[in-house]
């Protein structure tokens, strides 16, 4: 007679665990959102409903400034980190599985197990030993670097899972490498694509440590300028910006994972 297998689900008390860790997770920033919308002073102590925070936020013109900032470097690492990490996946898909392949995929993925205040401390000596000043763009090519580790592994997973089935099927009608890559291999991994490069985009709009580092006078991304809104104390309308901040990350990961839903349907 066989035992049941064991199932960890059927584990008591692990359903009111896991919704003991999500509210121990997600409660300050539940906090941060209803306090946004405080009418009082106060950001901690709740006087009424208000979006007066919101609006004055949308007014401050040195808001609007660090916003731009953020939103020109995430955009470019995001296009530039996408470009990269599209060449590297389709150039280390048939790469051996030893050797200078696993060599170059380590050095691709090292920004994600790299300590980020390592990697901002190395980017700003070398810019410095260089000399490299091009304003915005010593953070876009700073962001670009550990950008690339999170579009390429969406499209390495989707080339993973496409095989080569299709594109040799195209090549056996006679199509050429361009054509094969234009019509089979492009279409099929573009969800890939949008998916890596929304997760690059966030990344880079949510940088911090190598924002602060590396960012001159002028060049103050979003999340920098609310760390110097809070040397003068926290306040509702550092709870609206962070909300708001917070409420793009959201989407764009929903979207990201959108793509990948797709990516798998697809597969």
């Amino acid at each position: 007679m066989s035992s049941k297998p064991f199932d960890w689900k059927a584990t008591p008390g692990l359903s009111t665990l896991s919704w003991v860790v999500y509210l121990f997770l997600y409660a300050p920033l539940l906090v941060i959102i209803v306090y946004s919308f405080n009418a009082g002073r106060q950001a901690t102590l709740w006087e009424g409903f208000s979006l007066d925070w919101y609006a004055k936020v949308f007014h401050n013109r040195d808001i609007g400034i660090a916003l731009s900032n953020s939103l020109i470097v995430a955009v470019a690492a995001m296009i530039l980190s996408t470009m990269l990490a599209v060449t590297a996946a389709l150039g280390l898909r048939h790469a051996r599985a030893g050797g200078g392949g696993q060599i170059t995929l380590g050095l691709i993925l090292m920004p994600l197990v790299v300590p980020e205040i390592v990697v901002a401390v190395a980017t700003l000596v070398f810019f410095s030993g260089i000399g490299l000043k091009l304003g915005l763009g010593n953070l876009i090519i700073a962001h670009t670097v550990f950008c690339v580790p999170f579009a390429y592994l969406p499209i390495q997973a989707r080339l993973t899972d496409m095989g080569s089935a299709v594109e040799d099927a195209a090549r056996d009608l006679y199509s050429n490498e361009w054509q094969v890559f234009r019509r089979v291999t492009l279409p099929l991994l573009l969800p890939a694509i949008l998916s890596g490069a929304m997760l690059a985009f966030a990344s880079s709009l949510d940088d911090f440590l190598i924002s602060m580092l590396l960012a001159d006078a002028g060049q103050t991304t979003l999340p920098v300028y609310i760390y110097g809104m809070l040397r003068l104390g926290v306040s509702p309308e550092i709870n609206a910006v962070s909300t708001l901040l917070l409420a793009s990350s959201v989407v764009i990961v929903l979207v990201a994972l959108r793509m990948q839903g797709m990516t798998k349907r697809k597969s």
